[in-house]
């Protein structure tokens, strides 16, 4: 069902912590400029768990507006099932187009309850799921084996892979083939995902830096492998920005060099400062200096192909 490029967008805020829809529609109009195949709306990056239900309503049709229809979904990670289950309603009355659903961030479920809380969200927003599975941020891991005890329900379409081990991937394709849609979750194991046979990317960085996000993709979508490499090597250092405690101030705080925007956030957050400002500050300049010339994705060898094999 999604085969695609998702950014998982950042939640913009006024000066008294208001959402500022003016500057959310203009950074969400960069990602669907860059070529971005839908938006994911107020998952970690997003800072969902820091929104109301009214607000995260507000930042789906915010998106919406600006996808010109492509798909928008809607992250549910409430710590408990029924406030869950409540938010994946309102979400398709809304009209999204699926959820991306977290297990509860609060309680560390067990194997049981994990699925059990899985399959009431999907049965109350009756919307296609895409499972978030992160056992690192959130300490639940939503196994292979539990991803099969879910297959029997066609709501879930697609699993975010974010394990941190790449084995992961070629687990799930070996276990159920293309029953589920199997996006990448991780920025710096993104390349590597798309290699073993991931076959979309929820990326992070991209918010920052969308046309070489879009680009590696796009490459490896291509089959131009080589040169999706040497992209994702400058890369590297900024998507390490990802893999961190502090994901939310690294990636705003790259916004803020790359598409003049804030790095406002909401508490308990505070925007980074000090050491770590400038060592995240220097990471990202030192990345612009040398910020590659991008290939073009158009007239590809195997778009090529296509074409005189379409003819």
């Amino acid at each position: 069902m999604w085969t695609e490029f998702f950014p998982e967008v950042t939640t913009k805020f006024t000066e008294d912590d208001r959402l500022d829809h003016a500057e959310m529609e203009r950074c969400f109009a960069l990602q669907m400029e860059a070529g971005c195949d839908g938006i994911i709306v107020c998952g970690s990056l997003g800072e969902g768990p820091m929104l109301s239900h009214d607000e995260k309503i507000e930042v789906l049709k915010t998106a919406q507006k600006v996808a010109g229809g492509k798909p928008v979904l809607l992250t549910v990670n409430e710590a408990g099932t029924r406030e869950a289950a409540s938010i994946a309603r309102r979400a398709a009355q809304a009209g999204a187009s699926g959820l991306m659903v977290v297990p509860s961030p609060i309680y560390h479920t067990d194997p049981q309850e994990t699925v059990a809380a899985l399959r009431a969200v999907a049965e109350a927003g009756d919307l296609p799921v895409m499972i978030y599975s992160n056992r690192l941020a959130y300490r639940v891991d939503v196994t292979v084996d539990l991803m099969e005890e879910l297959a029997s329900d066609a709501r879930f379409v697609a699993i975010k892979e974010s394990s941190d081990d790449i084995r992961r991937s070629t687990e799930i394709i070996n276990r159920f083939g293309d029953r589920y849609d199997l996006f990448t979750g991780v920025d710096n194991l993104a390349f590597e995902a798309l290699s073993v046979g991931a076959i979309g990317w929820v990326a992070g960085l991209v918010t920052a830096f969308p046309r070489e996000t879009v680009a590696i993709y796009q490459l490896m979508k291509q089959g131009r492998r080589a040169e999706a490499l040497e992209i994702y090597r400058w890369f590297r250092p900024l998507l390490d920005l990802d893999v961190s405690t502090y994901l939310v101030h690294n990636i705003k705080l790259a916004e803020v060099l790359a598409i003049d925007t804030n790095d406002r956030v909401r508490m308990p957050r505070q925007p980074l400062s000090g050491e770590r400002r400038k060592a995240v500050e220097k990471i990202v300049r030192d990345a612009l200096a040398v910020r590659p010339k991008l290939p073009s994705l158009q007239n590809s060898p195997r778009s090529a192909e296509k074409l005189a094999a379409a003819e």
